[in-house]
């Protein structure tokens, strides 16, 4: 068997696989997050070797420790946590919704020429706030003493594989903005950021063996597989392995993706180097089931009702625009100053519209990252794999799929990102000969989410009127008010 490991932005997901990718167990621990300040969005890393803990116990019990050949592992990624020579971490982590380094973010951008871009990423992929350059520039302007203490500045999965096997690594996907199309930290960048890249860990290929850690309290001691971001482990957890194909995975944001084999690139889409003969492009949006989070604690329900809630209203009705930029917004547009809103309000609009318009305008914001992917990758895919915790809705599963135009297959265990871990150690023990063996080995679709015809109409006017709305909107972004003491 197999143990796969999702370092999500709200819980570590954890599963237990058959080595055909047959689900046995599966356990989440959620964890807070805590929003200190305006634009600050930060985690406790101990939450997630606490969560993982519990998950691993709570997977072996009543089993044979002995029967687990390995661990895979992702992990949400530009988390980043600055820890001291002992691998403590000298403050929480600072998240991938975290905007406090938006002002370093830009300065560090305007050095970069659009021809430099190019030539190391084969695209001109902007610096945004969540940056772990950024992040280091804030860190040492703002608390110059946690810098001069920072030996190392690791991602989740970094941090955890540290703690599991004695030694931090990377991989050059989930370092995508660090690291060129040759998978070797960029050095013209990287040294940009004075003493950033002493901080920064060993690369590794996502299915090396990382190390061998301890499974809880059996002694039993197994390879862990150096493992990627969420979004690369999603991608194998969905059933991609060859060009052509689609991903969309619902999360705490929407990621979606296709895998060409030609580098074309588009304005605010992350092109990855080429691995294992795919060139990815990936559009993560900012909020996706974050808006639900968001929008069920200000309604006083739980996230799980909303869809419930939004069966209620009609969708033959005219619509209430809302936009899901609670904290910025990163695909296509990468603008951290950017705000939501609800848009066509009336007398009678009450809880069931307000649910349904957060679900359609989390799809609009995965349409308008759709439209950019399509240029990028330089081909519109016939469907989309699908998966993640927002896709166990089936009301949003087919308002994406309506919206987005596409066919959404969705798989029979939609904690994808877990498989792909799995599917990573799988190749990394030698149980599969390639990715490319390993995903439609390992991967079964459940159901397949047709889009209607009907609803076309609805989704062409509302999509029209979300990309105007962000235009007339976008000055309310940037107003600041100093409050005098």
């Amino acid at each position: 068997m197999l143990i796969g490991l999702d370092i999500g932005s709200t819980s570590v997901k954890a599963a237990l696989f058959a080595m055909d990718g047959s689900v046995i167990d599966h356990r989440s621990h959620s964890y807070p997050t805590s929003r200190p300040g305006p634009g600050m969005v930060e985690q406790d890393p101990q939450h997630w070797l606490d969560g993982i803990h519990d998950a691993i116990a709570n997977l072996l019990s009543g089993r044979d420790p002995a029967d687990i050949r390995a661990v895979g592992i992702c992990s949400q990624v530009n988390t980043d946590v600055f820890v001291d020579n002992s691998g403590k971490p000298l403050m929480p982590a600072i998240t991938w919704q975290d905007i406090r380094a938006g002002t370093e973010a830009a300065k560090l951008d305007a050095t970069i020429t659009p021809a430099e871009k190019r030539e190391w990423w084969g695209a001109e992929l902007p610096i945004g706030a969540s940056h772990v350059l950024a992040k280091m520039m804030w860190l040492a302007k703002h608390r110059p003493d946690l810098w001069a203490r920072t030996r190392q500045v690791l991602s989740a999965r970094d941090f955890c594989l540290l703690q599991f096997t004695g030694q931090a690594a990377s991989d050059p996907i989930s370092a995508f903005g660090q690291v060129g199309l040759d998978h070797q930290y960029i050095d013209a960048l990287v040294d940009r950021v004075p003493g950033a890249k002493a901080k920064l860990p060993p690369l590794k290929h996502f299915t090396d063996i990382a190390g061998d850690m301890t499974l809880g309290s059996s002694g039993r001691r197994v390879p862990v597989i150096t493992g990627t971001m969420d979004a690369w482990g999603n991608l194998f957890g969905c059933g991609v392995f060859r060009p052509g194909q689609g991903m969309y995975v619902s999360g705490t944001s929407e990621i979606l993706a296709l895998a060409g084999s030609e580098r074309i690139g588009a304005p605010g889409i992350v092109t990855f180097a080429t691995i294992e003969g795919l060139v990815v492009n990936a559009g993560p949006t900012q909020s996706g089931a974050d808006s639900l989070r968001w929008w069920a604690a200000t309604a006083g329900v739980e996230p799980g009702d909303i869809p419930a809630l939004a069966e209620k209203a009609s969708r033959a009705d005219r619509p209430i625009l809302f936009l899901p930029h609670l904290e910025g917004e990163r695909a296509p547009l990468w603008d951290s100053e950017i705000r939501g809103a609800f848009i066509g309000l009336d007398s009678r609009t009450s809880a069931p519209q307000f649910a349904l318009a957060v679900l359609e305008g989390v799809a609009l914001a995965a349409r308008h990252s759709m439209g950019s992917l399509v240029e990028a990758a330089g081909f519109r895919p016939d469907y989309m794999l699908y998966g993640g915790g927002g896709a166990r809705s089936d009301l949003w599963s087919q308002i994406r799929a309506d919206c987005l135009g596409i066919p959404l297959h969705r798989f029979s265990f939609t904690d994808v990102g877990c498989l792909g871990a799995a599917i990573l150690a799988a190749v990394g023990i030698g149980a599969f000969q390639s990715i490319a063996e390993a995903v439609p080995a390992m991967t079964r679709v459940e159901r397949v989410f047709e889009p209607d015809p009907r609803q076309k109409a609805r989704y062409e006017a509302m999509f029209q009127a979300y990309l105007r709305a962000i235009d007339a909107l976008r000055p309310i972004g940037i107003i600041h008010t100093d409050v005098q003491s």
